[in-house]
């Protein structure tokens, strides 16, 4: 039989694309278009972490090291930043002396954290909301030695009194860090280089779309006495650090937006006409991207995880009746799904006053499987 050898090297490249494939994290994207047709699905659910405390998002590592914040709205713990060492075992991470105590705030220790990342270099960052203290701030760690890597300021201008600075995404090749403000609706690019930073803000893309209403068990979720309307949150990157996504939590829509119009420091007019709607999204409270482009949500009124694949199809991923308000959701090892439940619209400021939530609270692990599409 002869084989021709442009069909020989065609063979060659398709193994080559599969063995970096395997090479590759969850936050490397894949390229042949027999990759980006590859379907997720959820092979396991198992909890691997029951919590006193409300944690905030969760981060992992490829071999499985598991860290989260803990949540600023729930009751003083003494801790912000945890590492999981068991199912119901947790110790301050790095240490207690990065640790405030609930009632004395310094500037030598975590004020209110939420966001978490775990870098390509397996760094872990975490955004300061600085509820107490006033400032926002980032916090970087490497994860081997525990030691301090870095602190931002962010500048009043950048992050103004009044916000809520919560969700982030580093793209450490650049060194950019991207964050998103729910507070005072808008995108915030920090070169991490220099730590001077951009904001974009005024556009609807931003801001909470007002059909979106928050219903959990045939209930309006209320904040602070009104209907909750969440602006921009979460946020994700693509693999090559070129894309930036994001929608408002009480929003149906997903969005993308060239990472390079941030970091160039373009006016808010540039910025938002580069915006494109990618798809259909949940009310959310997290999002992430895997390998092969498929986007995934937290799914705050349905208990579970909705998934944008690369169809453009959004469909359930997982349904679970313990996903009480999914949180945080972060890839660790590609075919490992991390996320966070809280019970967030349980806590005082969505109640009115009264803390509902009820221990455990939990961390998750989603094993994914890809099969290939129809």
């Amino acid at each position: 039989m002869h084989t021709s050898m442009p069909l020989i090297r065609k063979c060659l490249a398709t193994t080559l694309i599969s063995a970096l494939a395997m090479l590759c994290g969850s936050a490397y994207a894949i390229t042949s278009a027999a990759d980006k047709a590859a379907q997720p699905q959820a092979a396991a659910v198992d909890i691997v972490a029951e919590l006193p405390m409300r944690p905030g998002n969760v981060a992992a590592t490829k071999e499985g090291r598991i860290f989260a914040t803990v949540h600023p709205l729930g009751k003083p713990s003494g801790l912000q930043l945890i590492e999981i060492t068991g199912k119901k075992s947790f110790v301050a991470w790095p240490g207690k002396q990065y640790q405030n105590d609930g009632v004395h705030f310094t500037e030598d220790r975590i004020d209110t954290p939420l966001g978490i990342y775990r870098d390509k270099h397996n760094n872990l960052w975490i955004i300061d909301m600085g509820l107490h203290l006033g400032k926002t701030r980032a916090w970087g760690f490497n994860i081997a030695s525990g030691k301090l890597l870095k602190r931002y300021d962010l500048a009043a201008d950048i992050a103004p009194k009044g916000s809520f600075v919560q969700d982030l995404v580093v793209d450490e090749e650049r060194g950019w860090m991207y964050l998103a403000d729910i507070a005072n609706p808008g995108l915030i690019a920090l070169d991490m280089k220099t730590g001077q930073a951009h904001r974009f803000s005024n556009h609807p893309a931003l801001q909470a779309e007002p059909d979106a209403k928050m219903i959990i068990d045939g209930k309006q979720i209320l904040f602070q006495g009104k209907p909750a309307e969440v602006a921009v949150n979460p946020i994700s990157l693509s693999a090559d650090g070129e894309t930036l996504y994001f929608g408002a939590m009480n929003g149906r829509s997903w969005y993308s937006l060239p990472a390079r119009r941030l970091r160039n420091g373009a006016s808010d007019a540039v910025i938002g006409a580069a915006i494109s709607r990618v798809g259909a999204k949940p009310i959310s409270d997290g999002a992430a991207i895997d390998a092969y482009g498929n986007h995934y949500f937290t799914n705050v009124t349905e208990r579970g995880i909705d998934v944008l694949d690369t169809n453009g199809v959004l469909r359930p991923f997982v349904r679970d009746a313990r996903m009480i308000w999914p949180d945080g959701l972060q890839f660790g090892a590609p075919d490992a799904l991390y996320l966070s439940v809280n019970q967030l619209y349980k806590a005082a400021g969505f109640t009115g006053g009264e803390e509902q939530g009820k221990p455990p609270f939990y961390i998750f692990k989603i094993r994914t499987r890809y099969t290939a599409a129809n």
